[in-house]
C-alpha cells in the first residue's frame, strides 16, 4: 500500500492515536488524511511484529475504533490534539 511521506513525528502522533482506545479511525483521517487501511499498512511498517499482531487483535474487538459501531459521539477522554 502507498503511504504518503510523513515525519517522524507525525507517524509517532498517529501510532499514538492508533493505540489509544476511544480515537477512531475517522480523527486519524480527518487530520492526517490516512484512511484506515493506511493506518493499518503505517503500523504494521513501524512496529515489531509481534506488537502489530498485539494491536490488530486489541482494534478489531473495539467499536470505540469505528464512529458507526459507536453508541456515543464523544468520550471523555480526548487528547488535545485531536482534531475531531
Amino acid at each position: 500500500m502507498k503511504l504518503p511521506e510523513l515525519d517522524a513525528e507525525t507517524i509517532d502522533r498517529i501510532i499514538e492515536m492508533a493505540w489509544e482506545d476511544r480515537t477512531p479511525f475517522d480523527a486519524i483521517e480527518a487530520q492526517f488524511g490516512l484512511l484506515e487501511k493506511q493506518v493499518i499498512a503505517l503500523m504494521k511498517r513501524e512496529m515489531k511484529e509481534s506488537s502489530y499482531r498485539m494491536w490488530r487483535e486489541r482494534v478489531s474487538e473495539r467499536k470505540t475504533k469505528h464512529m458507526a459501531k459507536r453508541d456515543f459521539f464523544a468520550g471523555r477522554f480526548k487528547s488535545d490534539n485531536q482534531k475531531t
